[in-house]
């Protein structure tokens, strides 16, 4: 990647936190609170690099194979930063295994029997995967997910397996629509999340993954405690 090119990188980064800054303090939160996954799909590996050169180590993949090859690459040069691999695409029961002692955190865990064969094939001596539970608050018949209402015995039942620690939830907003509408669907995670608190005897989620590249300022100020950004730091090619 050339100087110009991951100069554009940081300055697109630097945008987007001053955007979730302010997104935060419109809604009296600390900025601090709210993390940003770099989705760094379809990327070369070159600019995978350059933004854990930017300062970002939180990074999303959609596929298993590519999460999987990035990281062992990357484990040779940047060995000495603390990398966190994000599964965030929808995850096959039969790909599990490779993921295990590389993904730091599954964003899609879209229903117990994925739970179960994500719990049953960790490792012995491993701690506990951390996963987020993917929720369709949007109501969209394409996305996958728990409803609302589907959401508290789930819940229930994948905070009994040993292998699985959860720290929250997860949605996807409709990529297009009214402001509304999509501040409905990140609303309406934040609410279910406080009701399985009270409702579910043994979970303390606190992670909101929600907000991507065109919504996340909306998400913030709904509750969001996690972004996950692509082409708002990718749109101008390698930079």
């Amino acid at each position: 990647m050339t100087e110009s090119a991951l100069s554009g990188l940081a300055h697109r980064l630097e945008s987007v936190r001053a955007r979730v800054a302010r997104a935060a303090e419109r809604s009296a939160r600390d900025p601090s609170s709210i993390s940003v996954v770099a989705v760094t799909k379809t990327q070369p590996l070159s600019v995978v690099k350059a933004v854990l050169d930017a300062g970002v180590t939180d990074l999303g993949e959609n596929r298993v194979e590519a999460l999987v090859e990035r990281a062992e690459a990357l484990a040779e040069t940047h060995a000495g930063m603390d990398v966190r691999w994000h599964m965030i695409g929808r995850l096959q029961r039969r790909q599990v295994p490779p993921l295990h002692g590389v993904v730091h955190r599954v964003h899609s865990v879209d229903s117990v029997r994925l739970a179960e064969r994500l719990s049953r094939t960790r490792p012995e001596g491993m701690p506990p995967l951390p996963v987020l539970i993917q929720c369709n608050t949007s109501g969209e018949e394409v996305k996958a997910g728990f409803t609302p209402e589907e959401a508290a015995e789930g819940v229930g039942q994948i905070l009994e397996l040993s292998g699985l620690s959860v720290d929250g939830l997860m949605t996807m907003a409709p990529f297009t629509g009214p402001e509304r509408v999509i501040r409905g669907t990140f609303s309406a995670l934040r609410r279910l999340q406080e009701s399985l608190r009270q409702s579910v005897s043994g979970y303390r989620g606190e992670i909101l993954s929600m907000g991507m590249s065109n919504d996340f300022e909306w998400a913030v100020e709904e509750g969001s405690t996690m972004i996950r950004v692509g082409s708002v730091l990718f749109e101008h090619g390698e930079a």
